[in-house]
Protein backbone atom coordinates (compact mmCIF):
# COMPACT_ATOMS: atom_id res chain seq x y z
CA UNK A 1 0.00 0.00 0.00
CA UNK A 2 1.25 3.16 -0.98
CA UNK A 3 0.84 6.52 0.90
CA UNK A 4 -0.81 9.22 -1.38
CA UNK A 5 1.01 11.85 0.91
CA UNK A 6 4.02 13.77 -0.74
CA UNK A 7 7.19 14.54 0.66
CA UNK A 8 8.74 18.06 1.78
CA UNK A 9 11.25 17.11 -1.31
CA UNK A 10 8.33 16.34 -4.11
CA UNK A 11 6.11 19.25 -2.87
CA UNK A 12 9.27 21.61 -3.85
CA UNK A 13 9.86 20.41 -6.83
CA UNK A 14 6.33 20.89 -8.19
CA UNK A 15 6.16 24.26 -7.17
CA UNK A 16 9.86 25.05 -8.77
CA UNK A 17 8.07 23.78 -12.19
CA UNK A 18 5.22 25.63 -11.78
CA UNK A 19 5.61 28.71 -9.26
CA UNK A 20 6.64 31.05 -12.64
CA UNK A 21 2.92 29.84 -14.49
CA UNK A 22 0.78 30.40 -11.63
CA UNK A 23 1.98 33.51 -11.04
CA UNK A 24 1.70 34.79 -13.71
CA UNK A 25 -2.13 33.43 -14.05
CA UNK A 26 -2.79 35.08 -10.83
CA UNK A 27 -1.54 38.30 -11.65
CA UNK A 28 -3.52 38.44 -15.13
CA UNK A 29 -6.37 38.04 -12.57
CA UNK A 30 -5.23 40.11 -9.73
CA UNK A 31 -3.18 42.98 -11.28
CA UNK A 32 -1.08 43.46 -8.53
CA UNK A 33 2.19 41.58 -7.48
CA UNK A 34 1.24 41.29 -3.67
CA UNK A 35 -2.24 39.78 -4.73
CA UNK A 36 -1.23 37.48 -6.89
CA UNK A 37 1.19 36.58 -4.36
CA UNK A 38 -1.26 35.22 -2.25
CA UNK A 39 -2.83 33.58 -4.96
CA UNK A 40 -0.45 31.47 -5.59
CA UNK A 41 -0.21 30.96 -1.92
CA UNK A 42 -3.44 29.76 -1.67
CA UNK A 43 -3.49 27.50 -5.02
CA UNK A 44 -0.44 25.31 -3.85
CA UNK A 45 -2.20 24.96 -0.54
CA UNK A 46 -4.75 23.67 -2.20
CA UNK A 47 -2.38 21.41 -4.06
CA UNK A 48 -1.00 19.97 -0.47
CA UNK A 49 -4.48 19.59 0.66
CA UNK A 50 -6.07 17.40 -1.87
CA UNK A 51 -3.28 14.88 -2.47
CA UNK A 52 -4.35 14.62 -6.02
CA UNK A 53 -2.12 12.13 -7.83
CA UNK A 54 -1.41 13.74 -11.21
CA UNK A 55 -0.47 11.29 -14.61
CA UNK A 56 1.64 13.63 -16.41
CA UNK A 57 3.49 17.01 -15.59
CA UNK A 58 0.86 18.25 -18.15
CA UNK A 59 -1.72 17.06 -16.65
CA UNK A 60 -0.02 18.86 -13.09
CA UNK A 61 0.42 21.71 -14.73
CA UNK A 62 -3.17 21.74 -16.32
CA UNK A 63 -4.89 21.11 -12.52
CA UNK A 64 -2.35 24.06 -11.23
CA UNK A 65 -3.59 26.26 -14.00
CA UNK A 66 -7.25 25.98 -13.60
CA UNK A 67 -6.96 25.76 -9.47
CA UNK A 68 -5.38 28.96 -9.84
CA UNK A 69 -7.95 30.55 -12.32
CA UNK A 70 -10.54 29.42 -10.02
CA UNK A 71 -9.12 30.61 -6.60
CA UNK A 72 -8.38 34.16 -8.01
CA UNK A 73 -12.37 34.17 -9.96
CA UNK A 74 -13.18 33.21 -6.07
CA UNK A 75 -11.16 35.97 -4.27
CA UNK A 76 -12.25 38.55 -6.78
CA UNK A 77 -16.11 37.96 -6.06
CA UNK A 78 -15.64 38.01 -2.54
CA UNK A 79 -14.05 41.44 -3.10
CA UNK A 80 -16.89 42.44 -5.23
CA UNK A 81 -19.29 41.65 -2.69
CA UNK A 82 -17.85 43.53 0.27
CA UNK A 83 -17.36 47.21 -1.54
CA UNK A 84 -15.55 49.91 0.07
CA UNK A 85 -15.20 53.48 -1.39
CA UNK A 86 -11.74 53.88 -2.70
CA UNK A 87 -11.66 57.51 -1.57
CA UNK A 88 -11.17 56.25 1.96
CA UNK A 89 -8.31 53.88 0.51
CA UNK A 90 -6.59 56.54 -1.64
CA UNK A 91 -3.39 54.26 -0.84
CA UNK A 92 -4.60 51.29 -2.29
CA UNK A 93 -6.03 52.60 -5.77
CA UNK A 94 -4.38 50.75 -8.56
CA UNK A 95 -1.65 53.23 -10.36
CA UNK A 96 -0.07 51.87 -13.07
CA UNK A 97 3.64 52.13 -14.05
CA UNK A 98 4.78 55.31 -16.36
CA UNK A 99 6.57 51.84 -18.36
CA UNK A 100 3.73 49.73 -18.36
CA UNK A 101 3.25 48.24 -21.88
CA UNK A 102 0.19 48.99 -23.57
CA UNK A 103 -0.66 45.16 -24.80
CA UNK A 104 -0.14 44.07 -21.55
CA UNK A 105 -2.97 46.58 -20.18
CA UNK A 106 -5.39 45.74 -23.18
CA UNK A 107 -5.20 41.92 -22.45
CA UNK A 108 -5.37 42.90 -18.93
CA UNK A 109 -8.52 44.80 -19.18
CA UNK A 110 -9.95 42.04 -21.34
CA UNK A 111 -13.42 40.56 -19.83
CA UNK A 112 -12.09 36.99 -17.87
CA UNK A 113 -13.76 34.59 -20.15
CA UNK A 114 -11.09 36.35 -23.14
CA UNK A 115 -8.34 36.40 -21.02
CA UNK A 116 -8.28 33.10 -20.20
CA UNK A 117 -7.80 31.57 -23.15
CA UNK A 118 -5.96 34.25 -24.77
CA UNK A 119 -3.26 33.09 -21.61
CA UNK A 120 -3.58 29.50 -22.30
CA UNK A 121 -3.31 29.75 -25.80
CA UNK A 122 -0.77 32.09 -26.45
CA UNK A 123 1.18 32.41 -23.57
CA UNK A 124 1.09 28.52 -22.24
CA UNK A 125 0.97 27.13 -25.81
CA UNK A 126 -1.80 25.14 -25.17
CA UNK A 127 -4.18 24.06 -28.32
CA UNK A 128 -7.95 24.92 -28.10
CA UNK A 129 -9.10 21.11 -27.92
CA UNK A 130 -6.70 21.13 -24.49
CA UNK A 131 -8.15 24.57 -23.36
CA UNK A 132 -11.94 23.67 -23.84
CA UNK A 133 -11.19 20.70 -21.71
CA UNK A 134 -9.59 22.65 -18.83
CA UNK A 135 -12.60 25.28 -19.13
CA UNK A 136 -14.78 22.66 -19.49
CA UNK A 137 -16.37 23.91 -22.96
CA UNK A 138 -16.62 23.30 -26.34
CA UNK A 139 -13.68 23.44 -28.53
CA UNK A 140 -15.85 25.70 -30.77
CA UNK A 141 -16.81 27.96 -27.86
CA UNK A 142 -12.64 28.49 -27.23
CA UNK A 143 -12.17 29.58 -31.08
CA UNK A 144 -14.86 32.06 -30.35
CA UNK A 145 -13.39 33.59 -27.56
CA UNK A 146 -10.11 33.98 -29.08
CA UNK A 147 -11.61 35.38 -32.27
CA UNK A 148 -13.74 38.19 -30.28
CA UNK A 149 -10.79 38.88 -27.71
CA UNK A 150 -8.32 39.33 -31.11
CA UNK A 151 -10.92 41.56 -32.41
CA UNK A 152 -11.53 43.64 -28.50
CA UNK A 153 -7.18 43.97 -28.76
CA UNK A 154 -7.44 45.25 -32.53
CA UNK A 155 -10.51 47.44 -31.78
CA UNK A 156 -8.37 48.86 -28.38
CA UNK A 157 -4.91 49.00 -29.61
CA UNK A 158 -5.48 51.81 -31.94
Amino acid sequence: MTSSLRTDEELEEIYNRHVDTVYRVCYSFMKTAPDAEDMVQETFLKLIVSQKQFQSNNHEKAWLIVTASNTCKDALKRRKRKIENIDDHPSLAYQPSVSEDRMLSVILSLPVKYKEVVYLYYYEGYQTNEIAKMLHCSDSTVRNRLARARKYLRKNMD
